[in-house]
């Protein structure tokens, strides 16, 4: 019996669909990539003050009333049972909440022409005292480390959505062809509580994710080919994968075939550039010196020099992770180390940056998941426990007012009384200073549009200069 050809045989079929345009595939790729190449830049919603954003997430929950908010008063009130209208309904992670307050255990002192009062701890941030804005009314709804760090990374406590860098190159694309649009680093003792979900792309398509880079060895793991295998052999055979996977593509129509093209062309183009990107002993010494950074040794510092290198090459989004904040005893000691490894580098970011043009266009981001408790932790009278109810973070660049001190909390450093800040709001507000209204900025999962803030967030309107 004679075949039809559309009807019974499926080379045909997938022949027809493919060439008139109207394939699954075809309509899947275009809608959702948008362009020949889906990492390519896209245009926002408004004009954006911001191009690209470096998060330096400092994991564990630094402490506000060490390093930020100077309260004298929880000082005068040390060794003494906390105020029992403080304490109706809060939760704490470790503690019993009805333990005595601790006072700040480091001087303040005032900087800059804004006059803001920051720890001695953190003299290098006071010296770009005028190039950030303090928010000291941060609040979040997780009181433990690894549903804090989704939750600020992703908008919600729950694993499987997408996190911020994933929703800035949805959105926005990138600009760096032989890069990934979105790199992540890590130092610190340990990785984030957090896991990948920091970096993940949750339901979007998974070339949105973040690409760990290694702070030695190859960038990426297994970047360098195997011992026998040149770049023409390499060639070769991608363009032999790549005509298959096309086939494949245009056979099931499943967009993460596109995305595993993508992510085999990036890795076959990463080869060349992500060796020269990671030595940064081409940097001048000066530039060495000022962030405290050493060719070779991994470190806060180097991560640092690597971010701005990521930025002038065009990656979209950079996240640093230190984890090491969780100072529920050895506050001291704990935080001393930590602000030695970190203040340096991160001030040292801002000044290049901006010395370079670059701070205008990029977003500065640090701060952790929440903050710590006024009252004592410990039998060593050193220590305190995770806070969800305020806590600080600065910004700088991208289109945030310079020399800005934004929110109140109380005389204990207990609640915020003035300006609060959710992380909702504060993902509005990036997306805001990005170019986009958070909520357009969407994707249709499972019957409804999700987005970074969900249903919630509004942009904090005295942040933008």
């Amino acid at each position: 019996m004679k075949r039809t050809p559309f009807a019974a045989d499926p080379l045909a079929r997938r022949w027809f669909l493919r060439q008139c345009g109207i394939g699954l595939g075809s309509i899947a790729c275009g809608q959702l990539l948008g362009a020949d190449d889906p990492h390519g830049a896209k245009k926002p919603h408004h004009e954006p003050k911001a191009k690209n954003v470096i998060f330096l997430f400092m994991g564990g929950g630094p402490s506000h009333l060490e390093l930020f908010d100077n309260k004298p008063k929880l000082g005068e009130f040390d060794g003494t049972l906390p105020p029992e209208n403080l304490l109706d309904g809060y939760r704490a992670a470790f503690i019993d909440p009805n333990s005595t307050l601790l006072g700040p255990k480091f001087k303040f002192a005032r900087h800059g022409q804004c006059g803001a009062e920051l720890s001695e701890l953190i003299p290098h941030t006071a010296s770009i005292a005028d190039d950030i804005a303090i928010v000291k009314s941060v609040v979040t709804d997780a009181f433990n480390h690894a549903p804090a760090q989704v939750m600020m990374s992703t908008g919600s406590q729950q694993f499987g959505r997408p996190s911020m860098g994933a929703w800035t190159l949805y959105g926005l694309g990138s600009e760096a062809r032989d890069l990934p649009g979105f790199v992540v680093f890590s130092s610190g003792q340990k990785g984030p509580s957090g896991g990948n979900a920091n970096w993940g792309s949750g339901f979007l398509p998974s070339m949105y994710q973040g690409v760990q880079f290694r702070s030695s060895g190859d960038p990426v793991l297994y970047l360098s080919n195997p011992e026998g295998v040149d770049r023409k052999l390499q060639r070769d055979s991608l363009d032999a994968i790549r005509s298959l996977n096309r086939m494949h593509l245009d056979a099931v129509g499943d967009p993460e075939i596109e995305t595993r093209i993508q992510s085999f062309e990036m890795a076959y183009r990463m080869q060349e550039s992500a060796p020269e990107l990671m030595d940064i002993s081409r940097e001048p010494q000066n530039i060495l010196d000022m962030y405290g950074a050493e060719p070779g040794k991994p470190s806060f510092a180097n991560n640092c020099i690597l971010a701005r290198r990521l930025v002038e090459r065009g990656v979209r989004f950079v996240e640093l992770f230190h984890e090491s904040w969780d100072q529920h005893g050895s506050l001291i000691q704990g935080l001393t180390k930590n602000c030695k490894d970190t203040d340096r580098a991160g001030a040292a970011l801002v000044k290049d940056l901006k010395q370079r043009g670059l701070l205008n266009d990029t977003l500065v981001l640090w701060g952790g998941e929440f903050g710590r408790t006024p009252m004592v932790q410990g039998g060593s009278y050193d220590g305190r426990d995770h806070h969800p109810n305020a806590f600080t973070m600065w910004l700088a660049g991208g289109g945030v007012k310079p020399g800005l001190t934004l929110g109140k909390t109380d005389e204990l450093g207990f609640n915020v009384v003035e300006d609060k800040v959710h992380v909702h709001d504060l993902h509005a507000t990036i997306l805001h200073l990005l170019g986009f209204d958070h909520t357009k900025l969407t994707y249709r999962f499972q019957g409804r549009d999700f987005r970074l803030t969900d249903v919630h967030g509004k942009v904090v309107e005295k942040l933008p200069a």
